[in-house]
């Protein structure tokens, strides 16, 4: 399992790894990832110990919305746990038969806009722990749903580490919702094209496109593991959160990306780059870049490495 390390510059110029450790308590950690949810995970906070009713018997730790309309259920372990698998299942079979009540949560905390654009394709589960065994390891690569097994320490100086050593996109149920209804939200006048069934390949993409973003795709998983996960407007993608968003124009036969980073740390280039923070757009991201040739691509690529690094 890979292992979780950090280092501090020493008086004598070198560098000396901190040691860790696991919490005392697990609602420790569960407390210092909650106040942080949305910077550390990409996730809006919904609720804590939410009880699950007679049938499931149990209180999911974090209940959550993602940037991409995702419900999130979220359990803490500050050692190991055999049965963080089967516990996960179970948390996501409760929440495939509780839409009602979970969009009912969101509206209370979040608003009636963001209940109206909860996606159901792909519930998520986050099992954050000190460590996973091989079994869980083996176990979460078959299973259908959409798990992420993510590691933590903390360091001298209360530090707090994560590492996604495991994650799986699972397989998208084939309604949109409960409802049967478009939940997306278009935020401009150009219909967004369908996206591809799986990443690199021919599928939706517009054919105008294909070359481009074949390129573009390789660029966007040249650093480190990436999940990309084709949504119903867009490409995403992550890591813990959200690096990069896909959007295909194929009228203009332009590609939007959408990245992670902060546009008053670029130069913006007029009709190449653009900060788009309180402009209404599909994906996410606070960086537009354009790309509608392989030079705009190069011309990208520094950009795209400063948001893998940052991430």
């Amino acid at each position: 399992m890979a292992e979780l390390m950090m280092f501090r510059r020493g008086a004598d110029g070198r560098d000396v790894e901190l040691s860790s450790s696991t919490v005392a308590l697990e609602v420790e950690l569960q407390r210092r990832v909650e106040s942080g949810l949305e910077q550390m995970l990409g996730i809006r906070f919904l609720a804590s110990e939410y009880p699950t009713g007679p049938w499931h018997r149990g209180r999911i730790d974090t209940l959550g919305l993602d940037e991409n309309g995702s419900p999130v259920v979220i359990e803490f372990k500050k050692g190991s746990d055999s049965g963080v698998m089967s516990q996960a299942v179970s948390y996501l079979s409760w929440l495939e038969t509780a839409q009602h009540e979970f969009e009912a949560l969101v509206r209370k905390v979040l608003g009636a806009a963001a209940a109206e654009s909860v996606d159901w394709r792909r519930p998520r589960m986050i099992c954050i722990a000190a460590g996973f065994s091989h079994h869980d390891r083996v176990a979460v690569q078959r299973l259908p749903e959409r798990i992420d097994l993510v590691r933590y320490r903390v360091f001298d100086g209360g530090l707090l580490g994560l590492l996604l050593v495991d994650s799986v996109t699972g397989l998208p149920s084939a309604a949109p919702s409960r409802r049967g209804r478009e939940r997306a939200t278009v935020c401009d006048n150009v219909t967004a094209a369908p996206v591809i069934s799986s990443p690199g390949g021919g599928g939706a993409v517009p054919e105008c496109l294909r070359g481009l973003y074949a390129e573009l795709d390789e660029a966007l998983t040249a650093w480190g593991e990436v999940e990309v996960a084709p949504l119903r407007h867009y490409i995403v993608y992550r890591r813990l959160v959200n690096v990069a968003s896909v959007i295909f124009r194929p009228k203009h036969e332009a590609i939007l990306v959408y990245l992670r980073l902060d546009p008053d740390s670029v130069e913006l280039v007029e009709g190449f780059t653009r900060d788009v923070r309180g402009i209404g757009h599909l994906g996410t991201g606070d960086l537009e870049v354009r790309v509608v040739s392989a030079a705009d691509l190069e011309k990208a690529a520094p950009l795209i490495r400063r948001a893998f690094e940052a991430a």
